[in-house]
């Protein structure tokens, strides 16, 4: 490898206030094209607009969940520019006093520990949307306003990344942490987690930055991923051919893998920068800045680290259960009533995980509860039914939410642990393989698989295994 790849991001995240960020408009996803919208957020002439101060804490929250340091003092500004969807032709936002900077977020990437530096977060209003060739109207652009005004924080990391793997990671933690802290749904979906990637390249051991181009509207990890990956063999493959890579802004094609050229950004934009007269500034104390940061819930970083030393769970698991707050919940709440963490985990990263999948759900929405998973690893403690039998149960839990003892009542999967019942399933079993025997008692002690097999099987998968084969071992061994 000849070149080092170089990675900065920059995600717009919606914060999941009711109304807009100057005006009191719903910010409700979904409604009719333009009806959630006003003078203020439309732009009209002698309007004023006002702060949203659950903007502003939802805002401060998300600083210090990634440990920036909140800027006593706070401007808006203006940034003009023109387009179809951006009615007043400017865009407030933050330029040279942003509410937070200087924070950072921890990743891990093959077991391997790095912090990125996050630059800045600013708070801006976001623009509307173009809707293109709908319907019967191929040729034709519509533009919809909702999304005007809505509140936004674009969170800048600094050009630390060195792969695709540690973009994509980033991006994981980053939406962790939004959502523990609940400033925002980070629904990519419905746009309120956008990311823009900024990518060059440069020969190992160059200290300045190569060309970078910029990756716009990335709207799925996995796209991102890709994304990235195909603009570095791109530009790879520019340098090894001994030419300049062209600074601009290009789009993934995601149906064919590859990026096209949107715009090319030879020189930055003149956005006409000025201080935005209709706000004050925003003034932020001591008092202020501590009460917001009591808000603050344990972060995945931190439960994380709690999850490996209080239950003695491998960091893997620890990272799987804390990916989503709700995750880490029903781990916890099934931990406190059945005190046997890798158990618990293993169920919950592999069968229920495997139904959510399979089902488009998340765990919010998951018809077993922690008392019914619990009540089901009970079964097992206590020989009522084997593992194997347990995932069958489970299955018919997930499906009709029924507890795992009524299911096993109702099906007649009991385990059979009574010695006299499987006696005479093993003599049955003896009797017809003689041969088998022979060979058991002329040293193949691992032929006895095969009469636990067979005995299962005469049993319906209904036998105690453990007692099978402890009972086989005595009557093979008898001389």
């Amino acid at each position: 490898m000849k070149y080092e790849t170089v990675i900065g991001l920059e995600v717009h995240v919606q914060l999941k206030t009711q109304t807009k960020i100057f005006c009191s408009c719903s910010t409700e996803f979904g409604r009719p094209a333009n009806e959630n919208t006003c003078p203020i957020c439309l732009g009209m002439p002698g309007v004023l607009p006002v702060l949203n101060k659950q903007a502003v804490e939802y805002a401060m929250q998300a600083c210090l969940a990634t440990d920036c340091r909140i800027n006593p003092r706070n401007t808006f500004d203006r940034k003009n520019y023109f387009y179809p969807d951006l009615p007043k032709g400017y865009q407030i936002t933050q330029l040279n006093l942003p509410i937070g900077e200087h924070g950072h977020i921890n990743i891990n990437v093959n077991s391997v520990q790095k912090r990125i530096g996050i630059t800045r977060i600013h708070m801006e209003e976001d623009a509307g949307k173009l809707v293109h060739g709908e319907n019967e109207d191929q040729g034709k652009s519509y533009v919809d306003l909702n999304r005007t005004g809505t509140p936004l924080v674009e969170i800048v990391s600094e050009p630390e990344m060195r792969s695709a793997e540690e973009a994509r990671e980033y991006l994981n933690q980053l939406k962790a942490i939004l959502l523990y802290t609940g400033v925002s749904d980070c629904n990519m979906e419905e746009g309120s987690f956008r990311c823009d990637a900024n990518i060059s390249l440069r020969p190992f051991g160059q200290e300045p930055f190569g060309t970078r181009t910029e990756l716009k509207n990335l709207n799925s990890f996995r796209f991102i991923q890709k994304a990235i990956d195909y603009e570095v063999e791109r530009q790879t493959n520019i340098l090894d051919q001994g030419d300049k890579v062209i600074q601009e802004t290009r789009l993934y094609d995601s149906d064919k893998g590859v990026t096209r050229s949107m715009r090319s950004k030879e020189e930055a934009h003149d956005y006409r920068y000025f201080p935005e007269p209709d706000l004050v500034r925003l003034t932020m104390d001591n008092e202020w800045i501590e009460r917001i940061r009591k808000t603050i819930p344990e972060l995945p970083e931190q439960k994380r680290k709690r999850f490996v030393t209080e239950h003695d769970i491998p960091e893997y698991d620890a990272g799987v259960l804390t990916a989503s707050q709700s995750m880490a919940n029903y781990y916890e709440e099934c931990v406190a009533l059945h005190p046997h963490p890798k158990i618990i985990s293993n169920w919950i990263m592999g069968d229920l995980s495997y139904e959510l999948k399979n089902d488009g759900r998340e765990i919010e929405d998951c018809p077993v509860a922690p008392a019914s998973l619990i009540g089901l690893l009970q079964l097992i403690d206590k020989g009522t039914i084997s593992g194997k039998m347990a995932k069958t149960v489970f299955e018919e839990m997930y499906q009709t939410g029924k507890p795992a003892q009524e299911i096993v009542k109702q099906k007649g999967l009991a385990q059979i642990s009574d010695s006299s019942s499987i006696d005479k399933l093993i003599d049955d079993v003896l009797a017809d393989n003689p041969k088998q025997i022979e060979s058991y008692r002329n040293g193949k002690e691992t032929i006895i698989g095969y009469f636990v097999g067979q005995v299962m099987k005469a049993s319906k998968g209904q036998a105690n295994p453990a007692v099978v084969n402890q009972m086989l071992k005595e009557k093979l061994n008898q001389p």
